[in-house]
C-alpha cells in the first residue's frame, strides 16, 4: 500500500473520530509528538490520548492543503480546526482553525510516527477560558 494513502487515511479516521480505526493504523510502539513536543510511546497510550481529545474537540479536523513524500516520511500541510466541546455561541468563540504541519512515518503499511507542527496558542487560550 502507499505511504502518503496510509497516511492518508490515518488523516480521514482522525476527521471521523474513528477511535479504533486510529488505534487499527499505529503501530504498536507508535510515537506521537505534540506541538509543544511532548512525547507519547504506545499505541495504547495514544489511544486514550485520542479518546480524551475528541472529548475536548468533538469536531476535530485536519485539512490538507500539501502533501511531500520520501521514502518512509510523509508531510502534510494545511489547517487545523475544532470547537471546544462542540460549546457553539453567537460569536463562535469556542471555535479555532489554524495552519499546520505533520510527519508522518509509515512502517509496515502502520503510523509509526505521527508528529504535530502548529502554533496551538488559541486552542490553549481556549482551554484555559472554559476552564
Amino acid at each position: 500500500m502507499m505511504k502518503l494513502k496510509i497516511t492518508l487515511d490515518f488523516v480521514n479516521s482522525i476527521n471521523c473520530a474513528d477511535v479504533e480505526k486510529i488505534y487499527e493504523m499505529m503501530t504498536d510502539d507508535h510515537i506521537f509528538i505534540d506541538s509543544q513536543d511532548q512525547k507519547i510511546s504506545g499505541r495504547d497510550k495514544m489511544k486514550q490520548a485520542w479518546i480524551g481529545y475528541f472529548q475536548l474537540f468533538p469536531d476535530y479536523k485536519i485539512e490538507i492543503t500539501e502533501t511531500l513524500e520520501n521514502d518512509s516520511m510523509i508531510v502534510l500541510l494545511g489547517y487545523a480546526s475544532g470547537t471546544y466541546k462542540n460549546l457553539r455561541d453567537e460569536n463562535n468563540s469556542n471555535y479555532w482553525r489554524i495552519p499546520a504541519a505533520w510527519k508522518a512515518v509509515v512502517k509496515d503499511d502502520k503510523i509509526k510516527l505521527w508528529q504535530v507542527f502548529a502554533d496551538n496558542s488559541v486552542p490553549i487560550e481556549i482551554l484555559k477560558r472554559n476552564a
